[in-house]
């Protein structure tokens, strides 16, 4: 996470904050855990520079996500994919619940 010089209000952080929990919308919806805050994102992103700087690392990190079980269900023909179709959603929950509160903080 990117340091930024000034204070944000605290409207913005809890902005930033949702940018991060937004992501869970993936768990409940395909895709929603890239759509979701890009929504946010689109919205916010000119009135408000701590929600722009985090809701790109949000994106990139869940199209990372994506890409990582996809690559884990490719390695499932090697068998070795299964543990990663575990530990993916798992990491992804407990990574997405620390960016959400740091970007709060």
């Amino acid at each position: 996470m990117s340091e930024l010089p000034c204070q944000a209000s605290p409207d913005e952080r809890m902005m930033a904050m949702l940018v991060h929990i937004s992501a869970f919308a993936g768990f409940a919806v395909p895709f929603g855990n890239v759509v979701a805050p890009l929504v946010i994102w689109v919205l916010k992103k000119d009135e408000m520079p701590l929600v722009d700087d985090q809701g790109k690392e949000v994106i990139n990190f869940q199209i990372t996500v994506m890409l990582a079980f996809l690559a884990s269900g490719i390695l499932c023909l090697l068998v070795i994919g299964f543990c990663f179709l575990m530990a993916v959603p798992v990491l992804n929950l407990i990574f997405t619940i620390v960016g959400a509160v740091k970007a709060y903080d």
